[in-house]
């Protein structure tokens, strides 16, 4: 593709703004109020003469005065009885499930701290997820409930046995319902013993309420084939996807697999082998997803389901009754093409919608039947289990609580007083039931009005299992015995229903044994259940996905949806639609207590610590008269919430998108008053609730600056990405790489000697096609390194501390066209419905000719023989030099002692979240610089571990912390001594290029090229 076209991060980059020019004027943000900022007074970097001195008078003086006082001293007690499997100084690992999948977990005397993937899961290949990463981290939360409350006063458990078992053999005697209200259960064990609590008190029944519902799959597959589950998609297997609102990478039922499966066909093993698969993606927002898509359509709300019906037309050659013409000539050509695209890949294709409307995903099953996609793109036999909510029932539910019907309700990781559309009318009904119990681990909303508290363990603390896809089955064991006066849910159900087998250890042994085990063809007994707590899962042999065709009537349907979009269009009057997501985060809110996942940028906007108002620039300066961080006010049905506005670019126009798991009011010191709930923008229609309205919008006159990472660093328009369309990769497999017959050679002299790496010379390659910004890599650098978080004022100070961070670098679409000059490009500058976005993870390059080295006055940034670039903390006087010298902008400058100051304690500083830490990384200190290590503890680890067996070091000994999260296997880290390493063999790709070659710094990391299937046709 055109050397010459533009990328840039942002809008402010992409204008070249006045206040982002000054902004990276300054190397390093001082401190100075934030208001200052707010206001746009910018960074100062200025110190007056006098008041430096003053600093070295008092400031300086009295730091070295407080550095002079003796530190308290603090007994330690060793084990008097030390545990057989504990080694001080060695991690354990055990086999657990997180959600559902096998993990492991690493653990250091005793205590859990790192989340990994296990490596021999079918699903995800050991990869974990951002919110698996963290996940941890929520184990030493100090702001978990201690122990059982009752009535608003603590408690203990045996008088609330007491009360709770009276309560219910009255309810049960006096014939009124009890009902259980859970997000989906998808453990045998617990869902057999919700059933023995049944049994014991018939009136229960058991309500599935999923806070972001798929209920419309459920039911369309229900009325299309009479299969009532949410199918099993195999991207794998499609040569072409084509998505409707589809976040199938991010937060749509599977991330993680469903990444495993669709870079598979797309990564550098499949363009060796001359194969690609095909992906469009027709979206509102940009979605994580959409950046991934090859051609990426925006539409609105209100098209959505007309472009469905449109494109079932155009595969099936018939016009279905009702049908109206699309105003929109790119959507309409669109879909034409796309059309002919999914009928020649027949059988090889996919199409999914992210909708919840039954009559659209009936019309999706439709489409997907005339395309031979079932037993191949998708399996029906073989369901997802983690999703199986039913909205109606949660509605009825609600009005048997009106009507005085029900006594006691029981919730179970359920919070709907928060993510309930209608919380109030909720609310108001909840209030008239007699027995009101939750288990969460904290006070929630939903808790807070509950007269029984009876907090459930954390899962780390917890035995149990899960099945989320018919016939694997994974365990879920305690690492930690439990940290407070908490007890299991399940263990509570079997005390209230009086079950023969009250200890819950127990009862998941036996359903194993009698249920599991035989499905699985393995016997009973001890044998086998120690062989599960190696291994983490079982499989039953898998069943051949059967062929379903579809032949219903789609009159009805068809209308149905015709009918809807007149309802979901702006009429004028400052209405605009508006579109609810999740993203990778904080999700549906129950991880909003997370201090890792609310730093961690969102994969497309960059923006943490806040949910915000997307709009295109367009519409948000002629419409809006706003500028970004303007706070506008949307309101649906008399609900209104207050956000900043952020100009993304993508975004249909006339729409705007809010994302949901934000405004939470009780979910701890970290996430309470985070951004504002979206959930009563919620719709319930045909059923199901709906996420797709029209709102209305205007500005408030406020302004709420977001903390946004993509532009805190800039190559000063120097290109560091490089494309290519699968058609020139065809031709020529250096296309775009620069190795081709067009290299450039660059001067080759040098200031710098070449260093001698005898034995290690520690690289990585990074694959931009495989990568596809999900953000778990940062949060596994942050829970291996010990990385703090710094909060919302200091991200907007420029001053967060990731070591990895994934830049987003958006360009405009040229549709494969190499003729696309920089002139046209900059022609089209105003055109920013039609981009593309590469992601590229960026951390320290591990430069040969580090910059970084030459500077430093003490000597704290060095190479090594093996070819790392190492910091030496305890030399580290904060000069800074290193990173004013980094063209790569990689370094991180403590500005604070983050895990120990108490400005800081709403993040990560008490008791207990120092457990957490990892022993083998120092935690850094204020002044000292700091930046990715290539995880040397590992490297160390994997060494000492070879000479112990007495042999050498093995490719894939060593994996850092980024590539061992990858789902996608983005990231590939060895030695390239060794020419049979992974590594080696990536970077001999001709693909591979280096970030700033022209510089001749000579980086230690290879990255690449991105590669698109672009059809020249589509618009």
């Amino acid at each position: 593709m055109d050397s010459n076209k533009k990328y840039w991060k942002g809008l402010e980059e992409l204008n070249n703004t006045p206040e982002f020019v000054e902004m990276n004027k300054h190397e390093f943000a001082e401190p100075i109020p934030i208001e200052d900022v707010l206001s746009g007074g910018g960074l100062s970097t200025k110190t007056p003469r006098r008041d430096f001195l003053k600093a070295l008078g008092f400031g300086v003086g009295a730091v070295t005065l407080a550095a002079c006082q003796k530190v308290p001293v603090h007994k330690s007690i060793p084990y008097l009885i030390k545990p057989e499997e504990v080694t001080p100084g060695v991690a354990n690992y055990y086999v657990s499930s997180f959600e559902g999948q096998p993990i492991l977990v690493k653990t250091r005397e005793g205590r859990p701290i790192k989340i990994e993937g296990n490596p021999a899961d079918i699903l995800t290949k050991g990869g974990v997820s951002a919110q698996g990463q963290a996940s941890v981290l929520d184990l030493y939360n100090s702001g978990r409930l201690q122990k059982p409350e009752m009535n608003g006063g603590e408690s203990n458990w045996d008088a609330v046995d007491a009360f709770v078992k009276n309560q219910l053999a009255a309810i049960k005697a006096g014939g009124k319902k009890i009902r259980i209200v859970s997000s989906t259960v998808y453990s045998p064990s617990t869902l057999a013993v919700i059933n023995g609590f049944v049994a014991a008190y018939p009136n229960t029944k058991h309500i599935n309420y999923d806070a972001v519902s798929y209920t419309g799959i459920i039911q369309a597959n229900q009325n299309s084939f009479g299969k009532a589950v949410v199918p099993h998609y195999n991207f794998d297997k499609a040569d072409v996807i084509v998505s409707f609102s589809a976040d199938f990478l991010g937060s749509w039922i599977a991330g993680e697999e469903h990444t495993l499966q669709y870079v598979s066909n797309r990564n550098a093993k499949s363009l060796e082998e001359k194969k690609m698969s095909r992906h469009i993606q027709f979206e509102t927002g940009m979605s994580m997803t959409g950046t991934n898509a090859d051609t990426r359509v925006p539409l609105k709300p209100s098209e959505e389901g007309l472009a469905l019906v449109a494109l079932y037309n155009a595969i099936s050659g018939t016009t279905l009754p009702g049908t109206k013409k699309i105003d929109n000539n790119v959507l309409a050509n669109a879909i034409t093409i796309v059309a002919k695209e999914l009928v020649a890949a027949k059988g090889k294709a996919l199409v999914v919608a992210g909708t919840n409307d039954v009559a659209a995903q009936v019309l999706v099953n439709a489409i997907n039947s005339l395309l031979g996609s079932y037993g191949t793109t998708i399996d029906l036999d073989t369901p997802n289990y983690k999703y199986a909510g039913n909205d109606q029932e949660f509605a009825d539910f609600i009005g048997e609580m009106k009507r005085g019907e029900v006594d006691a309700v029981l919730f179970i990781d359920a919070n709907p007083a928060y993510n309930y559309y209608k919380s109030k009318d909720f609310t108001e009904a909840l209030s008239k039931v007699k027995l009101k119990v939750s288990f969460a681990d904290q006070k929630d909303e939903t808790a807070q009005l509950c007269n029984v508290l009876a907090p459930n363990h954390h899962y780390l603390e917890s035995w149990g299992d899960a099945q989320v896809m018919e016939g694997y089955y994974s365990i879920v064991q305690p690492t930690i015995n439990p940290v407070y006066s908490t007890r299991q849910a399940e263990h509570t159900l079997l005390i209230w229903s009086d079950a023969a087998v009250k200890d819950y250890y127990t009862f998941v042994r036996n359903t194993w044994d009698t249920a599991i085990f035989p499905k699985v063809g393995m016997a009973a007994g001890q044998k086998s259940w120690e062989a599960l707590l190696q291994t983490g899962f079982v499989k039953a042999a898998a069943k051949p996905a059967g062929v379903y065709t579809f032949s219903k009537d789609l009159n009805a349907v068809a209308q149905a949806i015709v009918n809807q979009s007149p309802a979901l269009t702006a009429k004028g009057n400052g209405d605009v639609e508006l579109a609810l997501y999740q993203n990778n985060g904080v999700g549906n809110g129950n991880k909003a207590n997370n201090p890792w996942l609310q730093e961690m940028p969102d994969p497309v906007s960059k923006v943490t610590w806040d949910n915000f108002a997307a709009v295109s620039e367009k519409f948000g300066r002629e419409v809006l008269k706003a500028e970004e961080g303007d706070v506008v006010e949307i309101t649906v049905d008399g609900n209104s919430i207050k956000v900043p506005v952020l100009f993304q670019p993508g975004q249909a126009q006339g729409t705007v998108s809010v994302a949901l798991g934000y405004g939470r009011t009780a979910s701890g010191k970290v996430g309470d008053g985070v951004g504002a709930n979206a959930y009563p923008f919620y719709g319930f229609r045909n059923g199901t609730f709906q996420t797709t309205t029209v709102a209305t919008i205007k500005k408030t006159g406020e302004i709420n600056l977001l903390a946004q990472t993509q532009t805190h660093h800039s190559y000063e328009g120097r290109s560091v990405i490089r494309e290519a369309s699968f058609k020139e990769y065809l031709k020529d497999p250096a296309a775009g790489s620069g190795r081709g017959e067009k290299k450039k050679d660059y001067n080759s002299e040098s200031l710098w000697d070449d260093w001698e790496r005898p034995q290690y010379n520690w690289v990585m390659a990074i694959d931009l096609n495989a990568c596809t910004g999900c953000g778990a890599c940062v949060v596994a650098c942050n829970a291996e390194n010990n990385i703090p978080v710094v909060g919302k004022d200091e991200v907007r100070r420029r001053r967060e501390m990731h070591w990895i961070r994934i830049d987003r670098y958006y360009s405009f679409n040229d549709n494969g066209n190499t003729a696309v000059t920089k002139e046209k490009e900059i022609a089209k500058l105003t055109d920013l419905d039609n981009v593309s976005v590469v992601h590229q993870p960026m951390m320290c390059q591990h430069c040969d000719h580090a910059p970084c080295e030459t500077v430093c006055p003490v000597l704290a940034t060095v190479h090594s023989s093996e070819g790392l670039n190492h910091m030496a903390y305890n030399r580290c006087i904060g000069t800074r030099y290193c990173a004013n010298n980094c063209p790569f902008k990689v370094r991180r400058f403590n500005w604070f002692n983050y895990w120990n100051d108490s400005r800081f304690e709403n993040y990560l500083q008490s008791e207990y979240t120092q457990l957490v830490l990892n022993p083998d990384v120092v935690t850094r200190f204020r002044g000292v610089m700091e930046k990715c290590s290539m995880c040397i503890q590992r490297i160390q680890a994997g060494k000492l571990k070879a000479k112990i067996e007495k042999r050498p070091l093995k490719d894939g000994d060593v994996k850092v912390a980024c590539q061992q999260t990858c789902t996608a296997n983005a990231i590939v880290f060895g030695n390239a001594n060794d020419p049979n390493s992974e590594v080696s063999k990536a970077l001999k790709s001709e693909r591979t290029y280096y970030v700033l070659e022209e510089l001749n710094v000579q980086p230690g990391i290879g990255y690449q090229v991105k590669v698109r299937n672009i059809n020249e046709q589509q618009a």
